[in-house]
């Protein structure tokens, strides 16, 4: 395999370009931004988006989130998150918010997540799938009549049907009510749910339903498992650990997975040691003979 070699200038032009586009996003409508005009976009659209960030999930009501929104997670019109609505310079006030679709001649009026198996969307009961069905709210089969709108049989990795799964639109102090972390204040275009790392799991596999993962000290003691509340909120009750440990969690969510790793390597470090056998201090006596070591 022929490698490729670039210098740091490329480099950099690569990397400005990578944060280029997320913080722009689809706003340019493809065509860069010129430098003044990128500016003026950062200084207009940044304070407004950090400030009005809007949390992203998809889950069973008073269960996890089994699956946190991203950029590039598709929506049931099949375009990806990023291309809906997703800057406000007012949160809306009205609930359940809803972020249409930007892409021209799309019908779809609020992003809505539908199961994945691999990279294919499920089927509804009709055995036809989502891009079969109309974007419009009540997904109305395209191929049959006898279709009264999508719904699949599929069973999420949480045990729960797929029907029974919502997509949540959240502000900031609604999901803090929840006792969920919403991360650092980061300018990036439609980071929907993702707040660490884990984020990117399935609900089921994650250690914890915040999706910033659990540090290590949470998983070791036993006291910190017992501190845990009840918290109300847009999905119905969820008990979950308090949000000042989830704090923790969220700034922890980098080094987390190091720290696990290295504690693993102590404890098998020390488990070898105890089971070595000990030299002996004195001399040895074999067949009544006597042997110095």
């Amino acid at each position: 395999m022929e490698r490729i070699y670039i210098g740091k200038t490329t480099v950099d032009a690569v990397n400005a370009y990578v944060e280029y586009r997320r913080i722009v996003g689809e706003d340019d409508g493809g065509r860069l931004f010129s430098e003044a005009e990128y500016e003026e976009y950062k200084r207009r659209v940044m304070p407004a988006r950090v400030h009005n960030r809007l949390y992203v999930s998809f889950g069973v009501p008073g269960k996890i989130d089994c699956k946190l929104v991203g950029p590039e997670t598709p929506c049931f019109c099949s375009h990806r998150f990023k291309q809906h609505q997703t800057d406000f310079e007012e949160l809306p006030t009205e609930r359940p918010i809803a972020l249409p679709c930007r892409v021209k001649g799309c019908r779809c009026g609020a992003y809505q997540y539908v199961h994945h198996v691999g990279s294919q969307a499920v089927r509804c009961c009709c055995k036809h799938s989502p891009s079969e069905h109309s974007e419009a709210a009540d997904h109305l089969c395209k191929k049959c009549s006898t279709c009264t709108g999508f719904q699949s049989p599929y069973t999420c990795g949480c045990g729960q049907p797929g029907h029974a799964h919502v997509t949540l639109v959240e502000s900031r102090e609604e999901r803090e009510s929840r006792g969920l972390p919403v991360g650092r204040a980061v300018p990036y275009a439609a980071m929907g749910g993702l707040t660490g790392f884990s984020s990117l799991a399935e609900g089921y596999l994650r250690l914890d339903p915040s999706g910033s993962g659990l540090p290590p000290h949470d998983i070791a003691s036993p006291a910190r498992a017992e501190q845990r509340k009840e918290h109300k909120g847009a999905y119905g009750t969820l008990s979950e650990t308090s949000a000042g440990n989830l704090k923790g969690a969220d700034e922890n969510d980098m080094v987390s997975p190091e720290n696990c790793y290295q504690a693993r390597l102590r404890k098998e470090k020390k488990s070898r040691h105890e089971w070595m056998p000990k030299k002996p201090s004195g001399p040895l006596k074999v067949a009544g003979k006597r042997i110095q070591n």
